[in-house]
């Protein structure tokens, strides 16, 4: 018989400001990548030209801003322009993906945070992913106020959504959380504000549970 490729994993890691997902995203890939498995790191808005195109008007600081209804639209706009072009085909190539962000931070921030209905958020999503899901989503937990500090000693610059008031970041962590706990079957919940080492090995403990294939340390075929 053939060999087949055995189809990737999808896994989302999702939170709020200065939770460390790129820096958490980064070590998952760097993890695998030792043990052997093919993966693939990706982000959102983001992932293809065009998507880095729609990032660039999104977290651009300069101007009123867009309505939040619209956000979500570019927001969809982007994500089926990575998972066509970029998702999708590693997946299909046996690659684990690891995106940061993903619907859920839609849902979070512009559903909670910004009051657009999450019925009509979901009917976007269903209508732009067709059902397209993560395998696998690792929420990173950390009280708003902490986050936005981390971000703020990094660099003195937010963008669009680190400047907003703390409220609004408090309702995108309830957001979260919510959708955790709505999700328990695809969402763990990861203290963020643990030592980054620590951070990263909840993130492997997790994944590692989950697919007991990226336990071994052998490449997925």
């Amino acid at each position: 018989m053939p060999n087949r490729v055995r189809r990737g994993r999808f896994i989302t890691v999702e939170g709020g400001e200065g939770a460390g997902k790129s820096t958490q995203a980064a070590r998952l890939a760097e993890t695998l990548e030792r043990r052997g498995i093919a993966t693939l790191v990706t982000r959102e808005p983001g992932g293809t030209p065009e998507a880095e195109r729609i990032r660039a008007l999104l977290l651009d600081p300069v101007g009123a801003g867009w309505e939040a209804a619209t956000e979500v639209l570019l927001y969809f706009a982007g994500r089926v322009e990575n998972v066509a072009k970029t998702v999708e085909p590693a997946l299909a190539e046996g690659r684990i993906v690891i995106c940061d962000r993903f619907a859920d931070s839609t849902l979070a921030y512009q559903g909670y945070g910004a009051d657009v209905p999450l019925a009509a958020i979901r009917a976007v999503a269903d209508a732009a992913l067709g059902g397209f899901r993560p395998d696998l989503t690792l929420i990173l937990d950390i009280d708003p106020a902490l986050g936005l500090a981390r971000t703020r000693s990094r660099s003195a610059a937010s963008d669009r959504y680190e400047s907003r008031p703390l409220d609004y970041h408090r309702r995108v962590r309830d957001g979260f959380l919510e959708i955790a706990a709505d999700a328990p079957a695809r969402c763990v919940v990861v203290d963020a504000a643990q030592p980054a080492d620590r951070v990263a090995d909840a993130v492997l403990a997790a994944v590692t549970a989950r697919f007991a294939e990226l336990a071994g340390g052998t490449a997925s075929k």
